[in-house]
């Protein structure tokens, strides 16, 4: 199977991306929804993160308040890297039995921190959606109605927009119209189909 990854920092686009290359036929797998499903109720890794941070992480019907949580580790660097020790190999298995399953002529995983762990090794090929770091922030105040030092902590979190640019392999810009964007993903579905028959030629 061809796998792209796809990725950009938060309030990129990366969501009307791959809602597009969705419309084309194409599957994708999405390490957000990957991260929703290795704690839900129930779940080793939802254990582990209510060992580690207690009680007060969770909702009264035993879910995980995600909120709750992301207010401590995005303030506390070890807290964050003690969260992902725990849900990075769990959200790894969830992509790999996702990618495993997918029919379409090449398959789309999408992440955020695609570039920043081993996320990348599942793929062959990386698609970076680009915005100037003002409109990341103003779209992601607006979107998520959450503070803005809260975003910069989100950001600083990230690999910077340099970093990400230097290792993509392709690049598409979102900070106009979406038909713009739409215009950049059907040239580069193309490339990708192309690239998947070879690959399984």
């Amino acid at each position: 199977m061809y796998v792209v990854g796809v990725t950009g920092g938060i309030g990129s686009g990366k969501t009307a991306a791959t809602d597009f290359l969705s419309r084309l036929g194409i599957t994708i797998v999405d390490a957000d929804q990957a991260s929703r499903i290795v704690v839900e109720p129930g779940q080793p890794a939802l254990h582990a993160i209510v060992d580690r941070f207690g009680e007060r992480i969770l909702q009264e019907d035993g879910t995980l308040n995600r909120r709750a949580l992301r207010d401590i580790v995005f303030s506390d660097d070890l807290a964050r890297r003690e969260l992902e020790a725990i849900t990075h190999p769990a959200i790894g298995d969830q992509l790999r039995r996702q990618i495993q399953d997918s029919d379409s002529d090449y398959t789309v995983l999408v992440s955020p921190l695609l570039l920043e762990g081993r996320q990348k090794d599942m793929t062959h090929r990386v698609l970076v959606v680009d915005v100037p770091g003002d409109i990341q922030m103003a779209r992601t105040v607006n979107r998520d109605q959450v503070p803005m030092e809260q975003v910069e902590a989100i950001m600083r979190a990230q690999l910077s927009r340099e970093e990400r640019l230097a290792q993509a392999h392709d690049v598409v810009t979102n900070d106009g119209p979406l038909e713009r964007l739409h215009q950049q993903l059907e040239q580069l579905h193309q490339r990708y189909l192309e690239l998947a028959r070879r690959h399984g030629g």
